[in-house]
């Protein structure tokens, strides 16, 4: 067995609280190092996280020979210089959704990582999930027929919008398409198996940033789907894939119970429906995908989903941006 990936947080984000366990559980990493930016804050994290080693500044983790790879959970707009400064250091980076803020930055952050020869992984965790690979060999196998519509749906109540919240500071990359939106966007492509050529999007603005998004994306074949997303409705994560003789209804899709269940509907007579129930428990995504990430390592390949992934992704959010700016459709 190839010897566990050692990894550093570049940062103490929240988000750390659900990656860190997951650390913990995989056989293929161990979790090392914490940095901040003071000392101080770096120990008293790494003292209530129980990591074994708090460094006073990024600079210091990268410099680090302990370190083989770095997570990035810094904020969306701080992602392209700090991967590009890990991958000067020689460190492999899983980075914190979404990659850039843009897609030339992420076509720049790709080729970039690629010719300093270290692996790029962008940190959506639900494409490494056994579900997720099992609702695809259904489709492949035309279990509902042909797919001819996506639905999905990334909304929470972010309460009063508060401007002091990361997500809604417009110059930090905030808003609903780049925090949940780069979700439903990549869960389209992902599922329809094509890339759109054009979009329309209505959003609502608070302090310059979308809050609310809703939007069509068509395909060169003149399917469509169709997402919203945002801060202003409750929580709602769901996907419907429909094809011509049934639907899967993903009730989860981006943060599975133990049970990751997923629905096939299909129409019964003129208007029944007959349910089947598919379950997939017994996984931890977060766990699937570190340990994809230190295959990818091992193996001396490219991360799967591969990183081009992020630039096909980004090249929608930027045309979804533009579309409900202007209230007019964008070509992608």
């Amino acid at each position: 067995m190839a010897q566990a990936l050692r990894w550093g947080l570049l940062g103490t984000a929240k988000i750390n609280d659900r990656l860190i366990p997951a650390f913990l559980k995989s056989t293929t990493a161990k979790l090392v190092a914490v940095a901040s930016r003071t000392q101080e804050k770096a120990q008293a994290y790494a003292t209530e996280k129980k990591i074994p080693t708090a460094l006073g500044s990024y600079e210091a983790m990268l410099a680090s020979p302990e370190i083989d790879a770095v997570y990035i959970p810094l904020p969306n707009h701080l992602h392209a210089g700090w991967t590009k400064k890990a991958a000067d250091a020689g460190k492999h980076i899983l980075c914190e959704k979404p990659l850039t803020l843009d897609a030339a930055e992420a076509e720049d952050v790709v080729a970039y990582c690629r010719a300093k020869g270290v692996k790029l992984m962008d940190g959506f965790m639900w494409p490494h999930h056994p579900r997720t690979k099992k609702i695809r060999a259904l489709l492949d196998a035309d279990a509902i027929g042909p797919v001819k519509k996506v639905i999905a749906a990334f909304t929470f109540n972010l309460e009063n919008l508060p401007t002091s919240n990361i997500r809604m500071q417009p110059e930090a990359g905030g808003g609903g398409l780049m925090d949940v939106g780069c979700y439903t966007t990549y869960a389209i492509r992902w599922w329809m198996g094509i890339e759109p050529v054009k979009v329309f999007a209505r959003a609502v603005y608070v302090n310059d940033v979308d809050v609310a998004m809703s939007g069509v994306l068509t395909f060169a074949d003149g399917r469509t789907a169709t997402f919203d997303c945002g801060f202003t409705h409750p929580l709602r994560t769901q996907v419907e894939i429909v094809g011509t003789t049934g639907t899967i209804h993903i009730p989860n899709q981006w943060i599975p119970d133990d049970a990751a269940a997923f629905e096939i509907h299909r129409q019964d007579g003129d208007f029944g429906i007959k349910v089947e129930t598919v379950t997939t428990p017994g996984h931890d995504q977060i766990v699937c995908m570190i340990d994809d990430f230190a295959a990818a390592v091992h193996g001396g390949k490219e991360c799967e989903p591969n990183p081009s992934e992020a630039i096909l992704t980004a090249k929608v959010l930027d045309a979804l941006a533009k579309s409900a700016r202007s209230g007019a459709e964008v070509a992608v």
